[in-house]
């Protein structure tokens, strides 16, 4: 077997669902399997799992183990030469899999492989690429220096800025929302250290790779989406759960002063209270809606649930159309057909149209909801269609 994906789940029914199409279209062109990883979900998403997705492995935890154990229970049962850690909250193109194989297997001492990853508005997620937090990356980050000095390669480091978004090349550190490996160096580097909650895992593995001689690398021809706010709730246990992460991986990688210490707790504690900020983000609320879909039901079903006229497309349209009928200050929301649309083609779309004004949501093939958020802090929106 090729490629065994494992997804993590906590409490993202409608999230999962989505992951899982199209991890399932994603695979149809490689002998893979599929390994959902359930760390004691109180909604559905076992029995969706098991209704929708019956060739799917599913392994459902009594409690909540945290990211890197319910990680490692999964990869323990992979097959696969290569593994994929997926996050729920993600959406993978059709050709995701296949491109980034076809550049694994063509890498010598390969390490850990990531991607480009947007968010459920089309833009670039940074973190997709990142430099090994050394105390003082750590502190520039934290601390926002480097947004003050955006030339200076010296305080850019923690983003990997020696390469843009649309450049392929080696990193240090990448995201565990999206990581592709060889299911023996996993195991050789023990995987994820357990004795980290979550938050900081990813780093560790990352940085474990490359401490074995290996090289890590940021892949942007294929593009995924992480909605990235569904996956955690910004509140006083996410706080407390970051400075431990914090305090972990430096323990671990480094030998620090009693001061610069109380400057990782003071910084970490700082983001973390910009973080929770930014998780209190209030709804939009939308004014218009264009559905692009070649289902004319579906519009008259939206339009009679909605309550509001529907623009209805049957094709991508052009950025000059929809730039036209956005020129008024009301907010226009673009929902996008799965059935009639590929996961790729919404990808891209996604991207083509970012800051624009609009916000988008998914309808996913056979499924009776649309999905989407609004910015890389927005925690996530599910409609049902009734």
């Amino acid at each position: 077997m090729q490629l065994s994906v494992i997804i993590l789940n906590y409490d993202v029914r409608y999230f999962l669902e989505q992951c899982v199409a199209s991890v399932q279209e994603a695979l149809s062109n490689i002998d893979g399997e599929i390994i959902v990883v359930d760390n004691n979900s109180q909604d559905d998403s076992c029995e969706m799992i098991e209704t929708r997705f019956p060739n799917v492995k599913l392994i459902v935890n009594k409690e909540n183990f945290g990211f890197p154990k319910g990680n490692n229970i999964g990869v323990a049962q992979a097959k696969g030469d290569y593994i994929c850690i997926l996050n729920p909250d993600t959406v993978v193109a059709e050709d995701t899999f296949e491109k980034i194989l076809s550049f694994a297997e063509n890498q010598e001492n390969l390490g850990i492989v990531g991607c480009k990853l947007i968010d459920g508005s089309g833009n670039f997620l940074p973190e997709s690429k990142r430099g090994i937090p050394t105390p003082f990356v750590a502190l520039t980050k934290i601390f926002g220096i480097y947004k003050f000095f955006p030339n200076w390669q010296i305080f850019n480091r923690y983003y990997a800025q020696h390469l843009s978004e649309n450049e392929t090349g080696k990193v240090d550190i990448l995201v565990g929302a999206f990581m592709i490996m060889k299911l023996n160096l996993y195991n050789e580097i023990d995987g994820f250290d357990e004795n980290c909650f979550m938050y900081s895992d990813d780093i560790d593995l990352s940085y474990m790779a490359l401490k074995k001689g290996k090289s890590n690398y940021y892949f942007h021809e294929t593009s995924v989406i992480h909605y990235k706010g569904e996956s955690t709730v910004k509140d006083g246990l996410y706080m407390k759960r970051f400075r431990e992460a914090m305090q972990f991986f430096y323990k671990k990688h480094y030998k620090s002063s009693p001061f610069f210490e109380f400057l990782m707790k003071m910084g970490a504690l700082f983001f973390a209270l910009i973080k929770k900020n930014q998780g209190n983000i209030k709804p939009i609320e939308v004014d218009n809606y264009i559905l692009i879909s070649e289902d004319e039901n579906l519009k008259c079903k939206l339009a009679k649930q909605l309550n509001k006229k529907i623009i209805w497309e049957t094709k991508l349209v052009s950025n000059a159309l929809f730039s036209q009928r956005n020129k008024s200050k009301t907010q226009t929301e673009i929902l996008i057909d799965n059935n009639s649309f590929s996961f790729k083609s919404i990808i891209s779309f996604l991207e083509s149209h970012k800051n624009q004004g609009f916000t988008f949501k998914i309808i996913p093939k056979n499924a009776l909801f649309m999905i989407g958020s609004n910015n890389s802090n927005d925690k996530g929106i599910v409609v049902k269609i009734d």
